[in-house]
């Protein structure tokens, strides 16, 4: 039997977001439950087995899922400090959202293919949790909850794939945001895939408009840039962590993606970085 939870159980007065944080155990659960209202969680530590009445799916560190009103779903612990965050999104706040940012149909919450999986390197993890605290400290109202919500919305937006991009392809474009991957170039997505490097390429250009290579590179380059503001490393250690030893090149391909050279952009956005508490 599955078990419906209502979001007028959990969201009191004007609230229209409620946080939860919870330690998982390795029991599996008796039973899948639904709910009426838009559910949003990450795995904040450990590995999740995520039940679902199609089969199942382990989650890892880093990992969300969307859940729409009336998907079931059901969570167990893999080992020990399985940890989750996950929200309680009231429907309106979430068809609001959607009136008035049309691009959003079709994706997250708004898509029509449910739950919808997809990851925060440990970087932007360490972005969500803080978003989080904020978000805690909040009245959790309308406002607040989509100071939270619109971020994460356009960030992960701005990453999706075209619906005719090969499941193959879009699962090893996710996989290579990973610096372990792309530190190895564009062999390094290619590997992912399994597949000869001129299908990869031609499928690449097909479908996202871009080569291994571009790809890769623009992964790169965000995460250089987001080490530049975050972490106090030289510039050469950072370029090293990418995959590029070579600093001519690096320089170049850096001012090429954000218009200035990387001390520049340290220098223009550092100063203004909030950090967590």
């Amino acid at each position: 039997m599955t078990v419906t939870l209502r979001h007028k159980d959990v969201l009191r007065g004007d609230a229209q977001i409620h946080l939860t944080r919870a330690t998982l155990t390795s029991a599996r659960p008796k039973s899948l439950h639904d709910h009426d209202f838009f559910e949003l969680f990450w795995v904040q530590n450990g590995k999740v087995r995520h039940h679902l009445p199609t089969g199942g799916e382990t989650l890892a560190e880093g990992d969300i899922v969307f859940l729409q009103p009336g998907q079931s779903h059901g969570l167990q612990g893999r080992g020990e400090h399985a940890l989750i965050v996950t929200l309680c999104i009231h429907p309106k706040t979430i068809k609001a959202l959607a009136e008035r940012h049309p691009s959003l149909s079709g994706h997250l919450f708004w898509s029509k293919a449910g739950p919808i999986r997809t990851h925060r390197d440990i970087r932007q993890l360490a972005a969500l949790n803080h978003a989080a605290v904020q978000l805690e400290r909040s009245t959790s109202n309308a406002l607040a909850a989509e100071a939270f919500l619109l971020p994460l919305c356009a960030d992960l937006t701005a990453e999706a794939h075209p619906d005719t991009t090969p499941q193959w392809l879009a699962d090893a474009c996710v996989a290579a945001k990973d610096p372990d991957v792309f530190r190895d170039g564009a062999a390094g997505l290619v590997k992912l895939t399994g597949k000869a490097h001129p299908h990869v390429s031609r499928m690449m250009r097909k479908h996202l408009g871009e080569t291994p290579s571009d790809y890769i590179n623009r992964m790169r380059m965000t995460h250089a840039a987001r080490a530049l503001t975050t972490d106090g490393e030289a510039v050469s250690q950072i370029a090293s962590d990418c995959g590029i030893p070579n600093m001519s090149h690096f320089h170049k391909l850096f001012r090429q993606a954000h218009g200035l050279t990387p001390l520049q952009y340290r220098q223009k956005y550092q100063r203004h970085v909030v950090q967590p508490t």
